[in-house]
Order: C-alpha cells, then structure tokens, then sequence
C-alpha cells in the first residue's frame, strides 16, 4: 500500500479511525462483522422494527405479483400507504419494489435466476404481526423454503 492509504481493519461504529485526511480502506469482510456488542440505540424513545423474510417461491414473481403482494402486505401490517407500490426491472438482476407508508415502508426483490428467489426487507416505525408476515409471504409466493430474521 502506498503512504496515502491505510487498511484499517475491523471498523466499527467506536473504531473509526481519527479524520487524518489520509484515505483509509475498509475490506468487506470488516464491515459486515456482527457487531451486536457494540450497537447502541441511539433513539429509544422512537420505536423501530425491522423483518427480512427471504425464500424460493414456487414459481417466477412478476412485476404485477410484487405491486400485489406489497398492497396486500400493507393491510396485513395494519400500515397507512402514501403511494400505491413501484417496481422496476434489472436485466441482470431481476425485478425490485418498494412501498411508502406512513410508518416507513418495504422493499421486495426477486430473482429468476441463478435460482428463482425473494427477499423482503421491512422497517417501520410502528409495530407489527412478524408471524402474519411470515405465514402471509409463504402463502402468497407459495414458497417452498421460507427463513425470516426480526431486529
């Protein structure tokens, strides 16, 4: 590495180096380390709550399943939408959607190939069901594995 620039490993939020001016370099295996011991909640008084739930449908998800799928997610979580869903399409990587509430929201991505697969990424400001959710996108996708993960 050349004077100008220093590999700093294990960052965390405590961690970060001192603003020196010089360029520091953060390799993807430090910045995805768990870092649960050193996360703080730094709103408590603001109530968030997140759910990823990921699994293989049984078929391919079309962009008119996702913007489905989101409308119906929105009466599941008892959420108010600001906006009817979105979607959009990567040649590469499949189709993608998001929704507005007024509780925060939900992405939703799904692939086709290498394998056909979802993942669903909500947050919001406003408790929810994460079981409903669960039971509810296995059904709609008819999924054949379904994991979710709630923090």
């Amino acid at each position: 590495m050349s004077e100008d620039i220093t590999t700093f490993g294990t960052a965390g939020v405590d961690k970060m180096p001192p603003r020196t001016g010089r360029l520091f370099v953060v390799t993807v295996a430090d910045a995805y380390q768990p870092a649960t011991d050193q996360w703080r909640d730094l709103a408590p008084e603001i109530h968030r709550q997140r759910l990823v739930v990921e699994g293989v449908p049984s078929r391919i998800i079309t962009d008119a399943d996702i913007r489905d799928y989101l409308r119906e997610l929105t009466i599941v979580t008892e959420m108010i939408p600001l906006m009817d869903p979105v979607t959009h399409s990567s040649p590469t990587y499949g189709w993608a959607g998001w929704t507005h509430w007024e509780t925060s929201g939900a992405h939703f991505y799904a692939w086709d190939r290498p394998k056909l697969f979802f993942s669903v990424d909500i947050y919001t400001c406003k408790a929810f069901d994460s079981r409903a959710v669960v039971e509810f996108s296995r059904e709609w996708f008819d999924a054949t594995e379904i994991t979710w993960r709630g923090f």
